[in-house]
């Protein structure tokens, strides 16, 4: 059996513990970030299985059909860059892991590492520093600073405990469904979506990527906030429209945005209009990349590649086009 892992940009994954998992087998890991798919296909022609890291690629109908020896991805957590339906046409078991007990700590703190740098301007202190220079403007404490959260999830939660730590006031929206748990749990909701944009210091992005919530947060939101207001988004960038951060920066409203996602990923060329912008800062969407996150992702996908060998695959996507071995064949 021919196993591939695509787009570990980092070579990361021969690092962690549980790479030992894939020992005996056939493993080839490609560290290059391939934007045709066609030549991403014939690079795979000869694989029974690809694992893949998060949204890296996507997998297509058109890519399937140039894949004839493929018979497994395997993956964690959700798959809106898979076409379902044309893995299970094409005999193509997807096996995907997702965590259903625990926040992610990595995301959460990268999010409010990045809170925490914007706030303090600390990577524009420490360029001045760095160039013969002293002090460079002046920071924002955030004791007493309001936080607005945007998403009822496990990260956000996280996310809102730090923020409590440090003495801020925490405030949310998102979805009917979402505020309808939030207020359960006695948290404060904000009186209105204008009101939860125009009213708080920091903004913070938690939602997941679905065909509901691209777009959610519009040109109009972000024209609300306050013109020395922070906007932080680690989610996914899709969640606006295109452009529309960029030009909400221009126009002076917020202020300032701290992101981790791109329209586009991964970047390689200089000079990008956002991820350069005088009014942000960016990271190359490292928010899940530690050791910690990647040891536990990886180390269920690995043992869906070794379950699926083995002839017993787990956490099955189309479990209809498993087909085990009959004991009588």
């Amino acid at each position: 059996m021919k196993l591939a892992i695509i787009d570990d940009w980092s070579d990361a994954l021969r690092t962690l513990p549980c790479f030992a998992k894939l020992d005996g087998l056939d493993v080839a890991v490609f560290n290059d970030h391939v934007d045709d798919p066609a030549a991403r296909a014939d690079q795979l022609a000869a694989f029974d299985a690809v694992v893949l890291i998060r949204e890296r690629s996507r997998i297509t109908r058109r890519f399937l059909e140039r894949l004839p020896n493929l018979k497994l991805i395997s993956q964690f957590g959700k798959y809106p860059h898979i076409d379902i339906d044309a893995c299970s046409d094409h005999g193509v078991l997807v096996c995907s892991g997702k965590r259903s007990h625990a926040p992610s700590h990595a995301a959460a703190e990268h999010s409010w590492a990045l809170i925490m740098s914007a706030m303090k301007n600390i990577p524009g202190q420490m360029q001045n520093l760095q160039n013969g220079k002293w002090q460079q403007g002046v920071g924002k404490g955030l004791f007493g600073r309001r936080l607005g959260l945007y998403g009822y999830g496990r990260i956000a939660k996280r996310v809102a405990e730090y923020a409590e730590a440090f003495g801020m006031q925490v405030e949310w929206w998102g979805s009917a469904d979402g505020r309808a748990r939030a207020q359960a749990d006695g948290r404060r909701i904000a009186k209105d979506r204008a009101g939860f944009f125009a009213e708080n210091d920091i903004v913070s992005l938690h939602v997941r990527l679905t065909p509901e919530t691209r777009g959610i947060i519009t040109a109009a939101d972000l024209a609300q906030m306050k013109q020395d207001a922070l906007l932080v988004n680690t989610s996914r960038s899709a969640l606006l429209g295109p452009d529309v951060l960029l030009q909400a920066l221009d126009a002076g409203r917020p202020g300032a945005a701290a992101i981790d996602v791109f329209d586009e990923e991964p970047i390689f060329w200089r000079d990008d209009k956002l991820a350069c912008h005088r009014r942000v800062i960016a990271t190359p969407h490292i928010g899940f990349v530690t050791e910690e996150e990647l040891e536990m992702q990886f180390s269920e996908v690995f043992d869906q590649v070794v379950a699926w060998y083995k002839g017993a695959p787990i956490n099955m996507v189309n479990p209809a086009v498993w087909q085990p071995v009959s004991d009588d064949a």
